[in-house]
């Protein structure tokens, strides 16, 4: 076991192999749902044409890449630091998108700041860097037709990183113009979605463990401040965010006390954290979708 000075050895913590089926299984039903959705989002009807599903293989081999590299990023460091912590869970969805994203259970108290910030850290900072290039390509292979104003299209929100993006590979648009962007793009923007979500720093979120390490005496009063925030931003800009703001209440916006609080954080793990806030503000979407 660990003890309090965070030493010491202790068994394997992956799951038994009798259980580990279950992580294969769901990760199995998430490939086929988000095959399933990028089929659908082709256009194509995957129970009257079949091999259609193959079309639906661009966006979904992207997004379980990015799922799984953040939440293996999140894993890997866990069993780094000799924090039990199971395999992710995928957790299929029928929806445009398949999946309702993927998780790790932690088995085991953390006990300083410093493995708080590499655990919070690691699986964003790994998903921010496996959507740039999905993003990046994405875009790369995306048509761009001029239009009206016609209406029934869903409109993708603008964060900074995408702006970059569309600038370095479409150059300086006109007002007239879009980008209908390819699969492998859209499965790059939620990727950046998902991860300015997970870094908002609240609660037991990616960003909470990092807003904790970083300001241990502070924490609690930021993610207050974001959290009413983000009900002021339901009200003002995307009512999703009104949805969001409720699940946290749930989840807890404040984050449990750190066992050693008095472990410093040394400067490249700073430096690690405000890069990841960093990240927060480049890919943050303040009205993510919009109907035309």
């Amino acid at each position: 076991m660990v003890n309090r000075a965070g030493e010491g050895r202790i068994r394997d913590v992956s799951p038994r192999p009798e259980r580990r089926w279950i992580h294969y299984w769901l990760f199995a039903a998430t490939f086929l749902t988000t095959t399933i959705a990028g089929t659908l989002q082709k256009g194509i009807n995957p129970i009257q044409q079949p091999w259609g599903l193959l079309e639906g293989l661009p966006f979904s081999c992207t997004i379980m890449i990015i799922l799984l590299g953040h939440e293996m990023g999140h894993y890997l460091t866990s069993r780094y630091h000799r924090v039990p912590a199971t395999l992710p869970y995928f957790i299929p969805a029928p929806s445009i998108i398949g999946t309702f994203g993927a998780v790790i259970k932690m088995r085991g108290a953390i006990w300083d700041r410093r493995t708080l910030l590499d655990i919070g850290a690691s699986g964003p900072i790994v998903g921010f860097l496996l959507a740039l290039p999905a993003l990046i390509i994405g875009f790369a292979m995306s048509p761009v037709v001029f239009t009206g104003h016609e209406a029934g299209g869903l409109v993708l929100g603008d964060s900074l990183i995408v702006i970059l993006v569309g600038f370095l590979t479409k150059g300086n648009l006109p007002d007239a113009a879009n980008v209908v962007l390819h699969p492998v793009g859209f499965a790059g923007w939620l990727g950046m979605f998902v991860t300015s979500l997970n870094l908002l720093p609240v609660g037991q979120l990616d960003g909470g463990h990092i807003s904790k390490a970083l300001f241990p005496n502070k924490s609690d009063t930021l993610a207050r401040v974001v959290h009413l925030g983000l009900f002021l931003m339901g009200f003002l800009f995307w009512e999703g965010w009104l949805i969001w703001a409720f699940l946290l209440v749930f989840l807890g916006v404040r984050h449990p006390p750190v066992v050693l609080p008095h472990i410093e954080l040394d400067p490249g793990r700073r430096k690690l954290g405000l890069a990841a806030f960093a990240i927060f503000f480049l890919t943050f979407v303040p009205v993510p979708f919009a109907v035309l």
